[in-house]
C-alpha cells in the first residue's frame, strides 16, 4: 500500500527583503518590520521543530525563509544543525542563490526549490515583480552543474488558466524538475486576493501534472477549511500533503480527519498527527544548545499534549 507523508516546511524568518509578491503574507508585514533580525526565529525554536518533525515521522519539505534574512554563514550553521537532527540532506527554499552559496550548502543539501509561484509570464511579472523566473532558471543551470536536484512551488488561484498548464509542462521538462509543491491560494488580509480556487480546478492541475510526469514527486497543500479535498488531491496524483499547522492542531479533530482521509483513499499515512512521541533529546547531541532546546521542546510538547 502506498505511503502518504505529511511534509512540513520549517520557516527560518518572517522577513523578506523583496516583500512585494501580492498574494504573500510577508508582503503585509515588511513595512511593519523595522529590524529584520527581530523577525528571525531563534535557533532553539528551529531545532525543536526539526526534532518534532523527525520524531513524528514527517518529512522536512524544505527550510524556508525570505530573501536576505540571514548571512550565508548563519544559514550554513542552521543547515548543518538541522541536517544533523534530520539525518538526511535537506531541500532549501531561501531565494535565488549564487554559485558560491550553492557550493557552500551542497554537502548538506539534496536540492534547491525555486519559488516560481505563477507560470504565466505576464501574471508573474505583475504579481511577483521582484522574483523574475529568469533568475530561477539561471540558478537551476548552476544546480545542474553541481548535480543538485531542483523543485518548484506553484500557487493555484492567482488568475492563471488551465490552458497555462502547457507552460508548466514545458518548464518542468526544460529545467528537469524532480519535485513540485502545489498550494491553493489562501487569501491573506491586506492583499488584493479574496477567494481561493475550487477543489476541482485545483485537483485538475495536479492530475494533469501527474499524467504528464508519472515519476515526479508531487506535494499538495490544503488548508484546514478544505481538508475534505484531500482524497481528491491524492486521487489526482499527489504523493504527500503539506500546509497543515500540525503542531498547533496536533491530535485535534482536523488532525484525526487527515489520517482517516488518507486511509480512506487506500493509502498508509506515514508517521502520526495524533500520537505524541516520547523524545530522548540526548540522542541529538546538541551540546551547549541542549538546555535551550529542551526548554522549547517542553513548551511545544505541552501545547501538543493539551489536545489529546
Amino acid at each position: 500500500m502506498k505511503k502518504t507523508f505529511f511534509e512540513r516546511a520549517i520557516f527560518l524568518s518572517w522577513y523578506c527583503s523583496k516583500g512585494d509578491c501580492k498574494f504573500c503574507f510577508m508582503s503585509t508585514q515588511k513595512k511593519k518590520i523595522r529590524n529584520p533580525r527581530l523577525a528571525r526565529r531563534t535557533i532553539e525554536s528551529i531545532l525543536t521543530e526539526a526534532i518534532i518533525t523527525k520524531e513524528c515521522g514527517w518529512k522536512i519539505e524544505f527550510l524556508s525563509g525570505g530573501y536576505e534574512s540571514y548571512t550565508k554563514e548563519e544559514l550554513l550553521d542552521i543547515i548543518k544543525k538541522v541536517k544533523s537532527i534530520y539525518g538526511k540532506k535537506l531541500w532549501l527554499n531561501i531565494g535565488v542563490l549564487n554559485e558560491s552559496e550553492l557550493k557552500l550548502f551542497k554537502p548538506y543539501v539534496e536540492g534547491i526549490c525555486g519559488t516560481v509561484e505563477i507560470i504565466n509570464p505576464e501574471l508573474h511579472d505583475e504579481i511577483c515583480p521582484s522574483k523574475p523566473i529568469a533568475e530561477i532558471e539561471k540558478m537551476f543551470k548552476i544546480c545542474d552543474k553541481l548535480r543538485l536536484k531542483k523543485s518548484i512551488t506553484i500557487v493555484i488561484g492567482l488568475g492563471e488558466k488551465i490552458t497555462d498548464f502547457l507552460l508548466l509542462k514545458n518548464f518542468i521538462n526544460e529545467c528537469n524538475i524532480t519535485k513540485i509543491t502545489f498550494y491553493r491560494l489562501n487569501p491573506h488580509k491586506g492583499t488584493p486576493f479574496t477567494k481561493g480556487p475550487d477543489s476541482g480546478y485545483y485537483a485538475d492541475w495536479i492530475r494533469r501534472t501527474r499524467n504528464s510526469f508519472p515519476k515526479l514527486n508531487i506535494v499538495a497543500g490544503s488548508w484546514t477549511d478544505r481538508l475534505d479535498e484531500i482524497p481528491l488531491l491524492l486521487e489526482a496524483g499527489a504523493d504527500s500533503i503539506t500546509k497543515f499547522p500540525a503542531l498547533k492542531l496536533f491530535s485535534t479533530k482536523p488532525a484525526k480527519m487527515i489520517e482517516q482521509l488518507v486511509k480512506q483513499s487506500g493509502r498508509t499515512f506515514a508517521g502520526t498527527m495524533t500520537q505524541l512521541p516520547e523524545i530522548n533529546i540526548k540522542r541529538y547531541k546538541l551540546g551547549k544548545l541542549e538546555q535551550k532546546v529542551k526548554t522549547r521542546l517542553d513548551s511545544y510538547l505541552s501545547m501538543m499534549r493539551k489536545n489529546q
